[in-house]
């Protein structure tokens, strides 16, 4: 476990304390998806390039329980940049992002519904 690996190679006057602080699942958006495919034909056509799905770590616990309970697939469509610094000091959002973003998400809901 991680929490006593940190105490194995704490110098031995450093005290070394921590605790979980949720069990969310992890989860991942099937590329194979509806929703998923509906997502990146919305990027593309507000964009005008073909997007290339990455692995992004975050902490929305939820996710996983919804398509457990709900039986649905959970589509992450993020419209920031690595540069902006999520959740730091001196985080930023462009607005071209922001705009494009709205313009993308109704492009999402007809390419979903067409996919129906």
């Amino acid at each position: 476990m991680l929490l006593e690996y940190f105490k194995k190679i704490a110098p031995p006057n450093v005290t070394v304390s921590a605790f979980e602080h949720h069990g969310g699942e992890p989860y991942m958006t099937p590329i194979d998806s509806k929703a998923y495919k509906a997502a990146a034909k919305a990027m593309e056509t507000t964009f005008g390039k073909k997007p290339i799905p990455v692995r992004g770590g975050g902490s929305i616990p939820i996710c996983a329980l919804f398509e457990k309970e709900l039986g649905i697939k959970i589509v992450f469509m993020g419209f920031g940049l690595d540069s902006d610094n999520l959740h730091s000091p001196n985080e930023k959002f462009n607005l071209e992002n922001f705009y494009k973003g709205i313009e993308t998400i109704p492009y999402f809901h007809k390419y979903f519904t067409e996919m129906s």
